[in-house]
């Protein structure tokens, strides 16, 4: 009787470490998924950015060529 209820208590245990990996592994990867799509985020972010910094910089050279001129006129 004593060897059955170690076996049983074994097993329990062992099942219960098992399902514990489980969770962790999926931990992990809800890590992996979330991590993926803060940079994905981050890469659309900073695309935008870089587009909005090429069109100010486009403007300035628009104005700076007009003052140049308006200058050379002078």
């Amino acid at each position: 009787m004593k060897k059955l209820s170690l076996l049983l208590l074994a097993a329990v245990f062992s099942l219960s470490i098992y399902s514990c990996r489980e969770t962790t592994e999926e931990k992990t990867e809800d890590a992996v998924e979330e991590a993926t799509e803060g940079m994905e985020e981050a890469t659309e972010e900073v695309e935008e950015a870089a587009e909005s910094l090429e069109a100010e910089v486009k403007e300035d050279e628009v104005d700076g060529t007009e003052e140049v001129k308006a200058d050379e006129e002078m």
